[in-house]
């Protein structure tokens, strides 16, 4: 056997580390004179050792390292369970390599954004607002099924209708899957259905803002305009109106950058 000296020399270990390591109970000696309380390791402590040195270097903690220890008895339990840490490992890499392409994608959209409503050259109008007939599809869910509704008021309606769509919002803030709103479309004609509502939209003073870009990043937009109703004071009547000016083709789905979309708060004194 060797003495503590000894083994420090063949492990690279200092006395004082392998002495931690003993009251830690992860690297205990072989045998411990009762007399002098030296302590004495064998053959098979040096590759113990020595792995433990390389999981520090990995920084494994010590409480990770005791586990490993008192789980696995041989050499080939530990390097079947380091394989199978390697492959955890690669699996989070994987996983790190997505979530940092996705912040990239975050990063670079939202400062497009943020550059795109600095040098937006709308501004929050007031202007008055003419009754109009719609065809309307109330619905209840995320605002992105809206579409559904819009293809429904297009297969009835087709030749009568006479404006761009747009989204009327029942709720006073986002909902995210049990939004309340409308798919409308204005029209000349027509007649109500079960699924459809065919009826007149009251017009009055109206605060405007149109939004040039994404739908995602509307909020920046709905930020400016509710600051300017806040600030004269106005009170927003419900519903609140998105009308989609430029958007997606029922082919090609264009570039979001360019889409126009133009909020409509009704509003009153």
């Amino acid at each position: 056997m060797f003495s503590i000296g000894e083994f420090s020399k063949i492990t690279g270990l200092s006395v004082k580390t392998l002495r931690f390591y003993h009251e830690q109970n992860i690297l205990v000696p072989t045998h411990i004179d009762e007399q002098s309380g030296y302590r004495y390791y064998n053959e098979s402590k040096v590759e113990t050792a020595r792995v433990i040195t390389q999981l520090r270097n990995l920084d494994f903690s010590l409480n990770d390292i005791a586990e490993i220890l008192a789980q696995h008895e041989d050499d080939s339990d530990i390097l079947d369970y380091l394989a199978t840490q390697k492959e955890s490992i690669q699996q989070k890499l994987k996983a790190y390599r997505e979530i940092s392409a996705s912040l990239n994608q975050i990063i670079t959209q939202e400062t497009e954004a943020r550059i795109a409503m600095n040098h937006s050259t709308f501004e929050v109008e007031e202007k008055q607002l003419e009754t109009m007939l719609i065809a309307g599809v109330r619905m209840r869910g995320k605002y992105s099924e809206c579409g559904k509704g819009f293809s429904q008021i297009g297969k009835k309606f087709g030749r009568h209708i006479c404006g761009k769509p747009m989204l009327l919002h029942y709720d006073t803030q986002y909902k995210e899957n049990d939004a309340d709103f409308e798919a409308c479309m204005p029209v000349r004609k027509g007649t109500s259905t079960d699924i459809i509502s065919v009826r007149e939209l009251l017009g009055g003073k109206c605060v405007a803002l149109i939004h040039k870009g994404p739908y995602e990043d509307l909020g920046r937009s709905y930020e400016k305009i509710i600051a300017y109703v806040n600030e004269k004071e106005y009170e927003i009547e419900v519903p609140s109106r998105e009308v989609y000016i430029k958007g997606p083709g029922m082919i090609f789905r264009g570039n979001p950058k360019n889409y126009l979309t133009e909020i409509q708060f009704m509003v009153k004194e």
